[in-house]
């Protein structure tokens, strides 16, 4: 089965949203004190929530219109390396060359993955 172009641009958009969920996760819980209150209430976690259901959303439009898992699940992989592309242009957190490598081989494997 081939997987349409379509899919692949969800997943892609949905591993960029998953990113931006972890970040405001991460910057939600600095911000938080106090009890459950504070995490509930907190704007940036809740703003992570919604870059979440974002992401399943794109899921289900992408499945919907086909293609393999084993194409479209490695594309969601690269939310870690738009992860550190986010906290490094936000918070000037360096990549090393070690995690370049990294990034390097989630894109081997997606490729391997693909074919």
């Amino acid at each position: 089965m081939k997987t349409p172009l379509v899919s692949i641009i969800c997943f892609l958009a949905a591993s960029f949203l998953g990113a931006a969920g972890q970040f405001l996760y991460r910057e939600g819980a600095r911000q938080a004190v106090g009890g459950l209150t504070s995490y509930l209430l907190n704007v940036r976690i809740l703003l992570g929530v919604v870059c979440y259901v974002g992401v399943m959303t794109l899921f289900v439009a992408a499945f919907k219109r086909g293609g393999s898992l084993t194409v479209l699940y490695p594309i969601y992989a690269t939310t870690f390396i738009w992860a550190a592309l986010i906290a490094m242009w936000i918070d000037g957190q360096p990549i090393k060359l070690v995690n370049v490598g990294g990034m390097a081989l989630l894109v081997g494997g997606m490729y391997l993955m693909g074919k």
